[in-house]
């Protein structure tokens, strides 16, 4: 897999809180030297529809206009949820207001109301992996060089559609997800990044063989693709408080978030967080797309930058 400099990434304060916080964590982010900021893109709070959560790409685009350096993405966007020609459109804008920042983060969703509510069909799991293929397909066409783009998939129809301005870089395609039989395929033939779910975090070592194993099936160099985890961290100035913030995090989160003690769980002081973060590298794994545990966020963020960050620079 791709074996360059580590990058550091971040998600930001989103559900149940407003856009000074998150704003605040975006511009604090980026002064600490993390590489990217990342946004979840939810329609509805996950737990139910009646959180308070930002829409996804007015964040990224409000993010794009306080920021000057870091990347941002979206973890990830369900391709049907939107439009798709619409959403390739958005996208373009998003990127034109970054100046070239933005990281397309995108996959099959799992959430029916978020569709259904919506007006979009909420398509059974293989219907909905298609879906996102030809998504994929739109979207480069669009943003390519083409000045009109008309589509006729079994899922997704464009007419005409004219993209300008186009985004001012190729838009790096994150495929997020874990199934090994088409979405990793899929990602070893289309994606820039993929991202491995949190909750999949053990197998990671697994999951990167069988991306490999259908990078060498496409006739595609492994190597031209990003390896990502998306984690929690626990992160903490000595054992003593460490310790007991991992039990919380486990309680917290169950499995959705990986398992904060599990094998490659990045949990414990600086040292240990260290250590666990080059076993992800050792596997092939660059990236870390990383929520930090605890009610404000920013204090183990600047930690991990201080502390942590130095020993991969």
């Amino acid at each position: 897999m791709h074996a360059g400099k580590p990058h550091f990434g971040v998600t930001l304060p989103q559900i149940k809180r407003p856009w000074v916080a998150a704003a605040e964590a975006a511009r604090s982010f980026e002064a600490m030297g993390f590489d990217s900021l990342w946004v979840c893109d939810h329609l509805y709070g996950p737990q139910s529809p009646q959180l308070p959560i930002l829409e996804a790409w007015s964040m990224v685009s409000a993010v794009a206009a306080i920021t000057e350096r870091v990347e941002i993405g979206t973890l990830v966007t369900p391709a049907g949820m939107r439009n798709p020609a619409h959403l390739g459109k958005v996208i373009a804008s998003a990127d034109n207001i970054a100046g070239g920042r933005v990281i397309a983060g995108l996959g099959g969703g799992w959430m029916p109301r978020e569709f259904t509510d919506f007006g979009m069909p909420f398509l059974d799991t293989g219907a909905r992996l298609k879906q996102l293929a030809e998504t994929v397909e739109l979207f480069k066409r669009m943003w390519g060089d083409e000045n009109e783009v008309s589509y006729e998939g079994e899922f997704v129809q464009a007419e005409n559609v004219v993209c300008q301005p186009k985004p001012p870089r190729k838009v790096p395609i994150l495929i997020g997800g874990a199934g090994e039989k088409v979405t990793l395929k899929l990602a070893a033939r289309e994606a820039d990044i993929w991202n491995n779910v949190a909750g999949r975090q053990a197998n990671l070592g697994h999951k990167l063989d069988v991306l490999k194993r259908h990078c060498d099936a496409a006739g595609r160099d492994p190597a031209e693709i990003v390896a990502s985890q998306q984690c929690l961290i626990t992160i903490a100035p000595d054992a003593e408080r460490a310790g007991p913030m991992a039990d919380r995090a486990e309680k917290i989160f169950g499995g959705h978030m990986g398992d904060p003690k599990g094998p490659l769980g990045i949990t414990g002081t600086p040292e240990r967080c260290a250590e666990q973060i080059q076993k992800h590298i050792d596997l092939g794994c660059t990236m870390f797309v990383m929520e930090f545990f605890g009610k404000d966020t920013i204090e183990p963020a600047q930690l991990f930058a201080e502390e942590v960050l130095p020993n991969f620079q």
